[in-house]
């Protein structure tokens, strides 16, 4: 048995071992596994209707917990296989934001419609994929709108979070303020912010994942979090499984949302390759060797999860801790695989750490105060104030002292938190950058590529000119 593995994985050859592999690949899913309570607690935001009866919203979160897990073990099993790379994927932080925030709740689209979207893009990663599009269009657009777009999801993250803890709220006359710091949601986001920063600081494996569960049992002992009856289920796939719109997505005023899905998974995963391939020493004179097989493997992975009911699958930077831990070979993501796999027997935990809990606030508008119910997420709260953090770490990468780089970066940080859209801020970095560098003499800097991109860009926002964003 162990000389087939070794033969399929080249486990030896890789400068590896079994045992190596396997808690490689434990290693990686400890530092993801937060996404199976985070990404359904951010897609449930626009998934899971308030008005729906209890036991309703019950079974789509946790439709929700194994679509995430189904879309993560696929890819990550594909990844492996494929490709045999050490690399786990899972729903992407930042785009599942962007499918809840900017495309459900801003541009008021129905979520079937929208996972829909996702499987047309995930369709066009595909055929990009295997042309070697993606690569071109990749290599068209400057380093510095690529840090400054993780950035700015970074940012966009953690302002979400903090609005999850309730430490942000929406205010009357200067749109938003602090929150009540003494409320129990806050103090208890706040103290799991506290124990997982600390946790990183110490280099903790699975820090995020720590942090949960503290956050959780803080959560339980000031009485935010009941404990279920039931700890174990079936999975459940009903409320999700199938039912994407793919006939309503295919619309030219959803052209620009589906860019937006196309580009910053192109990006997010290519980084990811990068920057994982290079502590490995996969590189090899500065490519990487089965290049398109990685690709291909995220977008298969995102027409699987739109499928089953979730939000586009990316690489994740997360399994640098794996190869940290000596995983080499694909072996290792059979292992954080068959952890996803196993995590969906467990949805009953994540909607108990990750469901909402309706909060009465108040917002003064002209003196009047106006009272209303936010939904309040203190336990994955500041797991994503931490990606947040974790996310800003490109900013130093940036060319601040060059003006025709900063300012483009500057708007894309910027727009995307202040104006809630991901989007925003993208387009507003693409248009600006190439004006910047025509303006200043230096238009042969930019890559034809992307003067076209800018084009289509800046079309398919003519389609949305009065829809919102």
């Amino acid at each position: 048995m162990g000389n087939a593995i070794d033969r399929f994985f080249g486990v030896y050859t890789a400068g590896s071992s079994v045992g190596r592999e396997v808690l490689a690949g434990t290693t990686t899913f400890m530092t993801m596994a937060y996404i199976v309570f985070v990404n359904p607690a951010i897609l449930s935001a626009a998934f899971v209707g308030q008005d729906l009866p209890e036991d309703e919203k019950t079974a789509m979160f946790r439709a929700l917990v194994c679509a995430t897990c189904v879309a993560a073990a696929f890819a990550t099993f594909l990844m492996g296989l494929v490709a045999n790379y050490p690399i786990a994927l899972a729903p992407g932080m930042g785009l599942n934001a962007f499918l809840t925030y900017t495309i459900c709740l801003q541009m008021n689209v129905p979520w079937p419609v929208a996972l829909g979207m996702v499987f047309v893009s995930g369709v066009i990663f595909l055929v990009l994929s295997l042309v070697r599009v993606r690569e071109m269009i990749i290599n068209a657009v400057p380093e510095g709108l690529k840090l400054s777009a993780a950035v700015g999801i970074g940012v966009f993250i953690a302002f979400i979070g903090l609005q999850h803890a309730g430490l942000i709220v929406a205010h009357g006359q200067t749109f938003v303020g602090i929150g009540d710091l003494t409320s129990r949601p806050a103090l208890v986001s706040i103290a799991g912010f506290a124990i997982t920063v600390v946790l990183y600081a110490w280099r903790v494996r699975g820090a995020i994942l720590l942090g949960i569960a503290a956050t959780g049992l803080i959560a339980f002992a000031s009485g935010l979090v009941n404990l279920q009856q039931q700890w174990v289920s079936w999975p459940v796939f009903t409320p999700l499984l199938g039912q994407l719109d793919v006939a309503a997505a295919i619309s030219l005023k959803y052209l620009s949302a589906i860019l937006v899905l196309l580009f910053f998974d192109m990006f997010d995963t290519v980084g990811t390759l990068i920057g994982v391939s290079e502590q490995a020493g996969f590189l090899k004179d500065g490519r990487l060797p089965r290049a398109n097989r990685a690709l291909f493997c995220d977008a298969a992975g995102t027409t699987v999860g739109a499928v089953f009911g979730t939000s586009t699958v990316t690489s994740y930077i997360e399994s640098a801790a794996g190869v940290a831990d000596g995983g080499r070979t694909g072996l290792a993501n059979m292992i954080t695989g068959a952890f996803f796999i196993l995590a969906m027997f467990f949805a009953p935990v994540a909607e108990m750490f990750g469901g909402g809990l309706a909060t009465p606030m108040t917002m003064v508008v002209e003196g009047q105060p106006i009272t209303y119910t936010n939904i309040l997420y203190p336990v994955t709260a500041p797991a994503l104030v931490v990606v947040g953090c974790l996310m800003m770490a490109s900013v130093r990468k940036i060319d601040w002292a060059d003006w025709t780089e900063a300012v483009p970066a500057f708007l894309t940080v910027v727009l995307m938190p202040l104006t809630f859209s991901i989007s925003t801020g993208l387009f507003a970095g693409l248009v600006a950058y190439p004006l910047l560098k025509l303006v200043t003499g230096r238009g042969r800097q930019v890559h034809p590529l992307l003067y076209v991109l800018v084009i289509v860009f800046l079309a398919a926002m003519v389609l949305y000119l009065g829809r919102g964003w």
